[in-house]
């Protein structure tokens, strides 16, 4: 059907393709490969036909070039790996950001090609070790960084009546909804495509963020006064949720 970029591939030809693009690492880096895994839908099992191949090459150290990604398309399918130091990858899965509910997952669970010395289960340990105190303060920095500047946003679109900014701006109170919702509940979502359905199903949502990633997901965005008031409610239920649940929007005046 499709004459060009990505064509349909069986799991078992994206398996090989992974085996394929192993082969040629351990050749490129030789003795360096400390290991070689798969991340992304491949890892779950969940790819579909089209899906591009995802995979980590940890390398022992950084004599040599290292913390980089290839990232190519040959045409008919489209593959990402990223070369990481060891201590890089460690250090990378024991940190917290904003967007941990979805850049996360690849640590917990790779799809294991190469591994003579257990470093996937280390780097699982890895990414197991954060504390409260650290999800707290991505939460805080999401409140303040992303959403509150959205609400601004959001307001000086109101105030000036030009409105084509705002299905992308609800979009974003969507997307960074689920991922405070996902830091709160220490939860990962499976990917992507699937962090706002993932994301109406936990428990300790702000008010109003159901109605908001519904919009979206419905792909309701054209109704201007629907979509202010749902962000509004949203960012309310926002106040109220970092009270109760202790997090902080607003500080002192100025901080230093």
């Amino acid at each position: 059907m499709y004459t060009n970029g990505p064509i349909a591939m069986s799991r078992n030809e994206r398996l090989q393709l992974c085996d394929e693009i192993s082969e040629r690492l351990h050749k490129t880096y030789q003795q360096r490969v400390l290991a070689v895994g798969v991340y992304g839908s491949v890892a779950r099992g969940t790819d579909g036909p089209y899906s591009d191949v995802e995979m980590l090459c940890v390398m022992r150290d950084a004599s040599g070039p290292a913390d980089f990604s290839h990232e190519w398309s040959a045409g008919p399918w489209k593959a990402e790996v990223n070369i990481l130091c060891a201590d890089t990858l460690l250090q990378e899965a024991s940190t917290v950001e904003g967007e941990w509910p979805l850049t996360h997952g690849p640590y917990f669970a790779p799809l294991s090609l190469y591994d003579p010395e257990n470093f996937f289960p280390l780097l699982k340990k890895a990414a197991e070790s954060p504390t409260d105190a650290e999800f707290t303060q991505a939460i805080n920095e999401v409140l303040v960084g992303e959403m509150c500047e959205f609400i601004g946003k959001l307001r000086n679109t109101t105030a000036e009546g030009s409105y084509t900014y705002l299905p992308y701006l609800t979009m974003q109170f969507a997307h960074y909804g689920a991922m405070l919702v996902g830091l709160h509940n220490r939860k990962l979502y499976t990917t992507g495509a699937r962090v706002l359905p993932e994301a109406v199903q936990l428990p300790g949502q702000p008010a109003g963020y159901d109605q908001v990633a519904r919009l979206v997901m419905s792909g309701e965005l054209i109704d201007a006064p629907r979509l202010i008031e749902a962000c509004e409610e949203l960012w309310s239920g926002l106040v109220q949720w970092a009270d109760k649940h202790g997090y902080t929007i607003a500080s002192e005046r100025i901080p230093f």
